[in-house]
């Protein structure tokens, strides 16, 4: 069996948290004393309260997410908080939380590259890199070309969004051979999308002025969700996970998307 040091130690050299963005906080958010336990890794997009319960239900001792679960740093812990219950929950049941971030955003089969190989992109590369054959984003070509409405069509039967929202556009039997992919908010990219000759750009927590600057700059922005677009690299996170010698690794049931849509 695998330890929960030696999974980190994997990973690390992987994705190393080292590459995190300086606003951002990759690591070990919680380690309680876990890391000499054969590793029962529980995988998230985001660690909450739900996580953590379900993370008891079936004796994980690691939540492995990708958001991080202490992002600004907390003034205090007070009861009746759901990061100080988190943190509570985490010691007292003895489950280590980690989180991989920006730095599993840059990586091969990483946020970004799970979403262009589900489009099925060829000729791939980072939109911004930052090192070897690293970055953030994807940009690669449709092989065949799709329209705009089969294009819109595949990202919602793959990604099963609960609401696709798109530039304004007068022809959706336009052509798309060339598409940027970034998951999460990515509406700050727009820029550097532009330069890539992108002709779509699919990712998501994009506001209403920034559909305007994509349009009036030529390219089609694609908003399929903060969930949609990153839940799916967790499940190839699974996947490699499953490929070493856990004790047991699971693709969390009891993630959360946090927005409804009425009907």
């Amino acid at each position: 069996m695998m330890k929960i040091a030696d999974l980190i130690t994997w990973f690390e050299e992987w994705a190393n948290p080292a590459w995190c963005e300086s606003w951002d906080n990759c690591g070990w958010q919680i380690e309680p004393g876990v890391l000499q336990e054969d590793a029962r890794v529980l995988v998230c997009l985001t660690p909450t309260l739900a996580v953590m319960q379900e993370a008891i239900a079936l004796n994980a001792n690691l939540i492995f997410a990708h958001h991080p679960l202490i992002f600004s740093p907390p003034k205090s812990l007070r009861n009746g908080e759901a990061i100080a219950e988190m943190v509570r929950l985490a010691f007292t049941k003895n489950i280590g939380i980690y989180s991989a971030h920006t730095n599993f955003d840059q990586v091969q089969d990483g946020t970004a590259d799970v979403l262009a190989q589900i489009l099925q992109l060829k000729q791939v590369t980072p939109v911004v890199p930052t090192q070897a054959g690293l970055g953030y984003g994807r940009v690669g070509v449709l092989q065949p070309c799709l329209t705009l409405q089969e294009l819109l069509a595949a990202i919602q039967a793959r990604l099963a969004p609960p609401n696709l929202i798109f530039s304004p556009t007068a022809d959706l039997q336009q052509t798309i051979s060339r598409v940027a992919v970034l998951g999460g908010s990515g509406a700050s990219f727009i820029s550097a999308v532009v330069k890539t000759g992108a002709q779509a750009y699919l990712t998501s927590d994009c506001k209403f002025h920034q559909f305007q600057e994509s349009r009036d700059r030529h390219l089609i922005l694609i908003d399929a969700g903060h969930y949609a677009t990153e839940r799916p690299a967790c499940s190839r996170l699974v996947q490699k996970f499953q490929s070493l010698n856990l004790d047991w690794v699971q693709l969390s049931q009891k993630d959360e998307d946090f927005r409804q849509f009425f009907a």
